[in-house]
């Protein structure tokens, strides 16, 4: 299985090209039996991200149809997927069932490391589905059979729009489960199943971000965003997914206290919300220096972007790649995927059509220079299309950065009032803070930066600003 030999590698380069990953948190047992639980908000493109984090190869356990199916059973075969048979597949055979537990235990004995995806489905809702328990009898299973219990992590997978091509996400793995009081119970023991599939719950959501819905996003993002600018909070991705979840966790009760002070707090939140995103900005933007000298170093450092080399290196990727990257898009757009298989249904459809066209363009050299020139092709084509690909994305942040520049320096007053308001929403949101959540008194941005630094397996959003 050379693919499961080298699935750290393949999965990772396959995952941070098509997303900005960020990898945070714990790391995964380097050897030896260990279980990896995950959230399922992405389809396939899921275990590519816990893949890629794992730092060792891993053995997922994936729907039985997926075998079946000549676009995926290669890629699940090649990386030693156990095959779950589900009754919503085939109400016949969830009882071969129990030859998939005897399999992952197996695994797990030998010292394999095993991920799976306790939701059981992939979705698109804002939040965890409940868990099914068949990590909880994995786990209880093996432990009988090792005599000690195996190491259950949880892999939180946050994006900011899992369906875009180079949009950020976020892997964290979380601390270990603490369940050595349930290992010697068994998986027949309903009590002990019960337990640990509540205890994996709650360290899945510890890693996660889990909103009511998703209207909510823009709204914790941006309140989270304000406060942590104007009370210089910690940046660190640990600290953004904490400060998130608290936000969100301070919405639901306040929405289930009917407290309020929250409507009128909501309905400032958003309007700041929206006037920042029909101006293209952030919270932090109305803070960056916009004297001479900081211009001055911010376009001596940006120079080499006008370099004639690079400049026609980006030309060449762009036009070579620019009709595959088209189709792609045209062929997602087609088959109308739900939002949770978007990304799949993408990378798929990447993977053949780049694969055809590289292929294409190396046949077409052939036959007009030789066999070297198809060579070069075939070696030089996706490396301009990567090369391509950065130059072109530190334009357009190069581009975002200097309209910033240039619309706040031509408008003080806007910038005076935007920062006023920003201030007074900060102030605001840090009273309601303090009312409602008295563990960060008496100085709430000292407490709640330093409760994300106490979480250390927990990381945050750190995508996209």
């Amino acid at each position: 299985m050379w693919l499961y030999r080298h699935l750290p590698t393949v999965a990772g380069l396959a995952a941070r090209l098509f997303y900005r990953l960020t990898t945070a948190g714990e790391k995964a047992p380097a050897a030896g039996p260990a279980l990896l639980v995950a959230n399922h908000p992405g389809a396939l493109m899921d275990p590519v991200l816990v893949a890629a984090v794992a730092g060792r190869p891993v053995r997922f356990l994936a729907k039985a149809p997926l075998f079946d199916d000549w676009r995926t059973a290669w890629a699940v075969r090649g990386a030693g997927a156990v095959p779950v048979h589900r009754r919503q597949d085939d109400p016949g055979a969830a009882s071969r069932n129990r030859e998939m537990f005897a399999a992952v235990e197996t695994a797990l004995a030998e010292g394999a490391a095993v991920a799976l995806f306790p939701e059981g489905v992939s979705h698109d809702a804002p939040a965890l589905a409940p868990l099914r328990t068949g990590a909880a009898r994995i786990a209880l299973g093996a432990a009988v059979r090792l005599g000690q219990p195996i190491p259950i992590h949880p892999v939180g997978l946050v994006f900011r729009e899992k369906e875009t091509f180079r949009s950020g996400a976020l892997a964290v793995i979380g601390a270990p489960v603490a369940w050595d009081d349930l290992a010697g119970r068994g998986p027949e023991n309903a009590e002990a199943v019960h337990e640990l599939t509540r205890r994996i719950d709650g360290a899945l959501r510890a890693v996660t971000l889990n909103l009511a819905r998703w209207e909510d996003a823009e709204l914790v993002e941006c309140a989270e965003a304000v406060w942590a600018v104007e009370y210089d909070a910690a940046s660190e991705p640990a600290a953004r997914l904490t400060r998130l979840r608290a936000t969100s966790e301070l919405l639901a009760r306040g929405r289930a206290a009917n407290a309020a002070l929250l409507p009128p707090l909501v309905r400032a939140v958003r309007r700041h919300a929206k006037m920042l995103r029909h101006l293209g900005l952030a919270p932090a933007d109305l803070h960056v220096a916009l004297d001479g000298r900081t211009a001055l170093r911010w376009t001596l450092r940006r120079l080499p972007l006008l370099a004639l080399p690079l400049l026609a290196l980006a030309a060449a990727g762009l036009a070579l790649w620019w009709p595959p990257y088209r189709v792609v898009g045209s062929l997602a757009q087609a088959a109308r995927p739900s939002r949770d298989v978007h990304a799949t249904y993408k990378f798929g459809a990447g993977l053949a059509v780049f694969t055809l066209w590289v292929v294409l363009l190396s046949v077409l050299a052939a036959a007009t220079w030789g066999a070297l020139a198809a060579v070069g092709v075939l070696l030089g084509l996706p490396l301009s299309g990567l090369a391509a690909l950065a130059v072109v994305e530190r334009w357009e942040a190069a581009w975002l950065d200097a309209r910033r520049f240039f619309l706040l320096r031509s408008n003080p007053d806007l910038l005076r009032r935007l920062r006023h308001d920003q201030r007074e929403l900060a102030e605001r949101l840090d009273a309601y803070l303090r009312q409602h959540d008295p563990s960060a008194a008496p100085h709430s941005a000292t407490a709640f930066a330093g409760r994300a630094s106490q979480q250390k397996h927990i990381d945050p959003l750190t995508v996209d600003g």
